[in-house]
């Protein structure tokens, strides 16, 4: 998985998109829902597989997601530590900042993956990046003033990227309607690299949309195969 999409708008608003892209053979996952870890109030869509999630938010005014893969394809090993998934919910509930738990947190003998890290506070809103290779972790502070797209190492090589970037850049993305055309529309004439991709036995199986605007957060879910939507505000 996936195909990522960050958009900002005025202040410390957002509109962040996720398509989760897995085998089709793999458990649908639950839609997302309140959970309590740590104390800590978290709404996730929730994969049954590793009972962890791939995009989140928290009461600490954090959004987390995992795309797998580091900066290339790599050949998975067996018998990982933990699944990915619960590194998204470790951060999520963590009371600490996120920059520095992004820095510590430890990776030994996880799969390789990028986690994307979005965080508000009073008029401040910061973007972060986490790619760890599986030998050495990247962490980065991005542009939150600019819009950004990321695609799986696992599943889009570069040129699949600079491409599916291209889209990215020509695309009108002003509105939750909009990004959810490009992540339903974008590249559909070749179904094995579109954002809505489909390669027979692995695909996209979701599309997870957080909008902030202002005070509210929307958490938006549809569940691909079986058309179910979901559309709720979080105060």
């Amino acid at each position: 998985m996936c195909t990522v999409t960050f958009i900002p708008k005025k202040n410390t608003d957002f509109i962040f998109t996720s398509s989760r892209d897995v085998p089709y053979s793999r458990a649908n996952a639950l839609f997302p829902k309140e959970y309590i870890i740590n104390n800590t109030k978290l709404i996730y869509p929730k994969d049954p597989q590793g009972s962890g999630t791939w995009v989140g938010i928290s009461e600490h005014k954090r959004l987390v997601c995992l795309l797998n893969g580091g900066f290339k394809n790599h050949k998975p090993k067996g018998n990982y530590r933990k699944s990915r998934g619960l590194i998204v919910k470790e951060l999520l509930a963590s009371p600490n900042n996120s920059f520095e738990d992004l820095k510590t947190i430890p990776l030994e003998n996880i799969e390789p993956f990028t986690i994307i890290v979005v965080t508000w506070h009073n008029d401040n809103i910061q973007l972060m990046e986490l790619v760890w290779t599986g030998e050495v972790r990247f962490v980065s502070i991005l542009d939150e003033s600019k819009k950004h797209i990321w695609s799986s190492a696992t599943l889009y090589d570069e040129k699949m990227k600079a491409l599916r970037e291209s889209w990215f850049a020509n695309w009108k993305l002003e509105s939750t309607e909009t990004i959810l055309d490009f992540h339903h529309n974008a590249g559909i004439t070749d179904r094995n690299i579109a954002v809505l991709m489909d390669r027979k036995t692995i695909g996209t199986v979701s599309i997870s949309q957080i909008n902030k605007a202002e005070k509210d957060l929307k958490f938006y879910y549809e569940d691909i195969k079986s058309g179910k939507k979901d559309n709720f505000t979080i105060i």
